[in-house]
């Protein structure tokens, strides 16, 4: 097990974020379930630091993103963060030719991995813990876990990347109404507006089936069909035409794709390369 961790904010060394590979799937643990894993510093630059290792590893193939214990989160942790003002200072400060500042990456970064990530709920899903799940390509919710934009509540605005990532999957009405009222939806309830993908008793094992679907596809294609999702999403048809091209010509001259042909032609199981 590969594990991965910032600066402990207790007296015992506990590894607040974990990273288990298992052959192509890789785990990722929210491991604060005393806190129901609200968001500390820890958490969010562990969260960091994982996904950031993960982008380089090409033998990964999918990601899970789980949280220990009786909740995914329960959101941004206040008496935790508020201690240390000059920590949520660095925060809200970004390099120029960055997108995202820490708070905005530790759930942005999970929409820029070449993996696809599959976010696993249960529990409690507010706030700050929901804006990481938003980052996911996936979300797959048990029925009685409760989601929230939370920051409501607290008179604050979403500002983890999820002014983004909410409207693309309820639109921008819905993702007004939550965002203004932080009223808590169920799995079930926000399954039918769009803001989980999928809603089952066992969400983890779930996850494991598409993370297993997943990683026996070619790697190449996984990877290029969410760069062309994403980034075509707001584009003209000219300019995602412009893509489709090109990341079907790098398909076509990779090693992966003529595998998928012998294997298809064969009838055999494709044995895929690792993600070029």
């Amino acid at each position: 097990m590969t594990t991965v961790s910032a600066e402990p904010d207790t007296a015992q060394n506990t590894e607040r974020v974990t990273v288990e590979i298992e052959g192509p799937i890789a785990v990722v643990s929210l491991n604060r379930p005393d806190k129901l894993n609200a968001l500390n510093f820890e958490i969010i630059h562990g969260l960091i630091a994982a996904a950031r290792k993960l982008k380089n590893n090409r033998q990964v193939r999918a990601v899970i993103l789980v949280g220990e214990g009786k909740a995914f989160s329960s959101g941004l942790d206040f008496a935790s963060v508020g201690k240390q003002p000059l920590q949520i200072l660095r925060g809200f400060l970004k390099w120029p030719w960055q997108d995202a500042n820490s708070f905005q990456e530790v759930s942005w970064a999970w929409r820029q991995l070449p993996q696809p990530v599959i976010a696993v709920l249960h529990g409690r899903c507010y706030g700050g813990g929901l804006q990481i799940a938003l980052g996911a390509d996936f979300r797959i919710a048990s029925p009685d876990c409760e989601l929230s934009v939370m920051e409501a509540r607290w008179g604050l605005i979403p500002d983890m990347s999820g002014s983004v990532t909410l409207q693309e999957l309820v639109g921008l009405d819905t993702a007004k109404r939550l965002t203004m009222t932080g009223e808590v939806l169920s799995g079930s309830e926000a399954q039918s507006i769009g803001l989980v993908s999928e809603v089952n008793e066992f969400p983890l094992g779930r996850a494991h089936e598409l993370a297993d679907q997943l990683a026996q596809r070619s790697p190449d294609a996984v990877t290029a069909s969410k760069r062309l999702l994403n980034q075509n999403r707001h584009q003209t048809p000219r300019k995602a035409f412009k893509l489709e091209r090109a990341l079907q010509l790098e398909l076509l001259r990779g090693a992966n794709h003529k595998i998928a042909r012998a294997a298809g032609k064969a009838k055999e199981t494709p044995n895929f390369r690792d993600r070029a």
